[in-house]
């Protein structure tokens, strides 16, 4: 379980956990993240973080699912 979650957004409390959560959870875009958790909604300093953090998990999706035999129902559009 040690998995230490890092504050992206301060305004918001949002986390980069908070950011996997809403893509796992189906966000496939930084502005569905956005929308889903108020992230970079406030100052927007942290949005460069932000779009890292989504760029990064859509990317470890994506490796993860091709490395499954079988299809899954899952657009990155």
């Amino acid at each position: 379980m040690g998995y230490h979650f890092m504050y992206v957004c301060l305004c918001t409390g949002v986390t980069d956990g908070k950011i996997r959560d809403a893509i796992y959870e189906g966000c496939c875009s930084y502005r569905e993240v956005r929308e889903a958790t108020g992230v970079a909604s406030q100052c927007g300093k942290c949005a460069c973080l932000a779009k890292q953090v989504v760029r990064e998990t859509l990317a470890d999706l994506q490796l993860s699912q091709a490395a499954i035999p079988y299809p899954v129902e899952f657009s990155a559009a």
